[in-house]
């Protein structure tokens, strides 16, 4: 049944439009893996010359080389917790001033309320709202000043609508979304937009582990809760990082100068509100 799932993609690497971004210069959190990974991949093929920020610096060098080799655009590395000030201080060292930021982080544990103590929720403000933050305070003039500037920030669909096992992923990444909120309508007269990426239901290390926790706690083996999972999807399918890469390219490109502060699903269809 995993086997299945995996292999029910789609490419996502043809260009339909030219996205205007060849030349940039991005930076990218937490990209060695997953969603981070996928969107520096796709703003590469674009031409976009990455920088990429991860905690294991032989893994971030072996993406970087990866990614090279597959879009043929350079790829820099800043090793470093994006979470601590000396990490975001190497990350701006390799990349000063760049046209795109892309804010992500590692999840925070899965919990209920009740079961989180003050240790666990400053460490999940630190990593989910408070270090995008202040990516964004060190960027976000810069970009004003030359006229260009695109920041997508990775939150969840559980912003939108709240789980109780993800307290500690929903509340801080609410917080960012309402500290942004002005900014990005502040910042789009000088052509700055913000805009956040709501990720569910993709098929990535993280949403494995997560998988696995949940099919435990309910009793079922992994292919089991996927499988029930999956066909209560309207897209019948996980989604794969390549899909959520390409729209994040999509929002970076001159195309998209006229999106900001959207809050954007990216989820199969699975949130069933309006709004």
């Amino acid at each position: 049944m995993i086997a299945s799932i995996d292999i029910r993609i789609f490419s996502c690497r043809r260009r339909l439009i030219n996205l205007n971004i060849r030349g940039r210069k991005a930076l990218v959190c937490a990209a060695s893996k997953g969603l981070g990974r996928a969107c520096a991949e796709a703003l590469a093929r674009e031409g976009v010359a990455v920088t990429i920020t991860g905690r294991d610096t032989d893994v971030l060098a072996g993406c970087a080389k990866q990614i090279e080799a597959d879009t043929g655009s350079p790829v820099s590395i800043a090793p470093g917790d994006i979470a601590t000030e000396t990490g975001r201080a190497a990350a701006l060292a390799v990349c000063p001033e760049p046209d795109i930021l892309v804010t992500n982080g590692a999840g925070p544990p899965l919990g209920r309320f009740n079961d989180l103590g003050r240790d666990a929720w400053l460490a999940a403000l630190e990593m989910n709202m408070l270090a995008p933050l202040a990516l964004i305070r060190a960027t976000y003039l810069g970009m004003r000043s030359r006229k260009f500037g695109r920041i997508i920030n990775i939150t969840s669909a559980y912003v939108k609508a709240p789980s109780e096992m993800l307290a500690l992923s929903v509340g801080p990444r609410a917080g960012l979304t309402a500290a942004v909120s002005w900014l990005a309508r502040e910042s789009c007269a000088d052509n700055v937009t913000i805009n956040n990426l709501l990720p569910e239901m993709i098929l990535t290390d993280r949403a494995r582990s997560g998988f696995k926790f949940l099919a435990d706690k309910a009793g079922q083996s992994y292919e089991e809760y996927v499988s029930g999972v999956v066909a209560a999807l309207p897209a019948r399918r996980l989604g794969i990082p390549a899909e959520f890469g390409s729209l994040c390219a999509f929002l970076c490109s001159t195309a998209a100068g006229y999106v900001t502060n959207q809050n954007i699903l990216v989820d199969g269809g699975h949130y069933a509100g309006l709004f």
